[in-house]
């Protein structure tokens, strides 16, 4: 297939109301992701259930300020 080059937003995309920069600072952070496998996903049915199991194995029993390098 051949895409066609279209200069002119299409009406359903209406960023009149849009703030420029929102998330940049989010963003500049970074993102740690981590995909769990299937099996180890049915297990945990949240992020917070997730931490919280792997702040058990690490020992720790809240948010560290400072991560270890």
């Amino acid at each position: 297939m051949k895409k066609v080059s279209n200069t002119e937003m299409r009406d359903e995309y209406d960023f009149s109301k849009g703030v420029r920069g929102k998330y940049a600072d989010r963003y500049k952070e970074g993102t740690n992701l981590v995909l769990l496998d299937p099996d180890v996903a049915k297990a945990f049915p949240s992020a917070k259930s997730v931490n919280e199991a792997l702040r058990r194995l690490l020992g720790k029993s809240s948010p560290s300020a400072s991560p270890r390098s």
